[in-house]
C-alpha cells in the first residue's frame, strides 16, 4: 500500500497544520517541535510560516524546509 501524500495544506494558528491527505483522511500536524535551529527556526516567523505549500507529497516553504510524509501522516 502506498503511503497517503498531503494534498492540501492550510496553516492554524500555534504552528499547527490541518492537512489533507489523498486517501482522504484530514489531520492536524504540531509543527513546534521541528522549530529549532537556524533552518527550521525560520518558521519562528509567522508570515513565513503561513507561506507553506504542498507540493503533492509533503508540505514545503519558499525556502526549501520540508517535513518528511512519514512524519506528517504518522505523527500527527
Amino acid at each position: 500500500m502506498l503511503r497517503p501524500t498531503v494534498i492540501k495544506v492550510k496553516p492554524e494558528p500555534d504552528y499547527l497544520l490541518s492537512l489533507e491527505f489523498s486517501n482522504g483522511e484530514k489531520k492536524t500536524f504540531d509543527v513546534k517541535p521541528y522549530i529549532k535551529g537556524s533552518w527550521f527556526g525560520k518558521l519562528k516567523d509567522y508570515s513565513y510560516f503561513n507561506a507553506v505549500k504542498t507540493n503533492g507529497f509533503n508540505v514545503e516553504w519558499p525556502d526549501g524546509q520540508d517535513i518528511c510524509p512519514d512524519d506528517l501522516y504518522f505523527n500527527y
